[in-house]
């Protein structure tokens, strides 16, 4: 069964890491694995909500390219009151 572990293959695995970094290495190593996977899902959930974000904006410009035409409108509206005010 290739890819699944058992808690004999997990002690086997940990033992040979033992011998091969010492008891002082391995917890550093530990802990820097930690780390390393922390910064790894917070940039994955950065990217994530970084598209989502995208895709609203996408979505909330071609909402306003819709009803752009009318806000073109209105303002042309108010500069030739605003023309014809001054004039």
């Amino acid at each position: 069964m290739i890819g699944r572990f058992g808690p004999m293959e997990l002690v086997i695995i940990l033992a040979i890491a033992l011998l091969i970094f010492g008891p002082k290495k391995l917890p550093e190593i530990g802990r820097a694995l930690g780390k390393t996977i922390k910064e790894f899902k917070a940039h994955t959930n950065k990217i994530t909500s970084d598209d989502e974000e995208t895709k609203e904006d996408a979505k909330k410009l071609s909402s306003d390219e819709t009803g752009q035409s009318s806000v073109d409108q209105s303002v042309k509206t108010e500069s030739a009151d605003e023309e014809s005010r001054s004039s």
